[in-house]
């Protein structure tokens, strides 16, 4: 009996497993469902169903430092302090800082998502200049921009809360550029000839819930960004393009604030990077031809059902045998006894 429960077990846990198991219309995985939150289906974006990983070497949580006081898979420099408890402080509210941190290996994944909480905060009542989020070719580089070297190739998303030459913009902005290796940052206009796109965020500094970004991309389809900081749980579209900017193959992430004559402080919470999968329409069949057929989902249903009920079968048929055996076994016994 020991090995038919065992057997039954078994079974238990492979139909568990099959549940957890999604996939696409040719029986492709695209998705398997894990504890801890590595992997979850995500909402339907752009009418495609996504899903996500959790990347782990692109993400930074408490205490942010292991026992050596390092940590494994960024780089702190500049005026940067960390308080393992708290947070990641770029700059302090002091006039001519610069801190940066920077992701050791590049972010090779093709589709991803961003997601940052933040808090921007100072005991003046002028402030500046801000920090700047990037997915660059080259890291770990000083330089004028929020902290970062100028002519960078790759993606910059600006916090600029200071205002220097933009008429008819409410500050604090958010700005996305791409660098091209050659284009200059204007800081004198804030970047206006350079942006991609942007939106102001009023109330971003000294919000009363976690201040939060999150920026989001599928190769050839989106790049979106989307901010909390008035209501907590609540996401404020900043910009969507669905012609998204051409990003280096090998990018690194980083992180970077500048103070000059005014100043604040710039924190960094939390940093949770996700690998973001999404299912391809299938393919056009030609006539007579089995490539490009749709499983649909009660086909694939019934013929697990099917499966199923001839395992049961099985192991009923086995126990059954089992049993008679054992009492045959038992009369046998009995008989030898007399």
């Amino acid at each position: 009996m020991m090995l038919l429960t065992s057997a039954l077990s078994a079974l238990w846990l492979a139909t568990a497993a099959h549940g957890a198991v999604q996939q696409d219309a040719e029986g492709n995985v695209k998705s398997i469902g894990v504890s801890s939150g590595s992997s979850a289906s995500r909402h339907s974006a752009h009418g495609t169903n996504a899903f996500f990983q959790q990347l782990r070497t692109h993400s930074l949580n408490q205490p942010y430092l292991d026992s050596d006081m390092q940590s494994r898979w960024y780089d702190f420099g500049g005026d940067t302090i960390i308080r393992t408890d708290q947070y990641i402080r770029l700059t302090s509210d002091r006039q001519s800082q610069t801190g940066n941190l920077w992701s050791k290996v590049p972010l090779t994944a093709t589709n991803w998502e961003i997601e940052v909480e933040f808090k921007i905060h100072g005991k003046n009542t002028l402030y500046g200049d801000g920090f700047a989020m990037w997915l660059t070719k080259e890291r770990g580089r000083e330089g004028p921009v929020f902290g970062n070297q100028d002519r960078f190739e790759g993606l910059g998303i600006f916090f600029d809360t200071y205002k220097n030459n933009r008429p008819g913009v409410v500050f604090p902005y958010v700005m996305a550029m791409v660098g091209d290796g050659r284009t200059s940052y204007d800081k004198d206009t804030d970047g206006k000839n350079q942006e991609l796109a942007g939106c102001s965020a009023r109330g971003i500094r000294h919000a009363s819930v976690p201040t939060k970004f999150k920026l989001s991309h599928f190769q050839d389809k989106y790049l979106k960004l989307e901010l909390q900081y008035k209501n907590e749980g609540e996401w404020v579209l900043c910009f969507e393009t669905n012609e998204p900017p051409t990003i280096p193959p090998v990018a690194y992430l980083g992180f970077t604030a500048e103070t000059g004559e005014l100043s604040d402080n710039h924190d960094i919470i939390s940093v949770n990077a996700r690998n973001l999968y999404t299912t391809a329409p299938p393919t056009k069949s030609t006539p007579g031809s089995g490539k490009g057929k749709k499983v649909t989902g009660q086909q694939t249903e019934g013929s697990w059902t099917w499966f199923l009920v001839k395992t049961l079968f099985f192991f009923f048929a086995v126990g059954g045998a089992y049993v008679g055996y054992t009492a045959y076994r038992t009369k046998q016994q009995r008989s030898h006894r007399f």
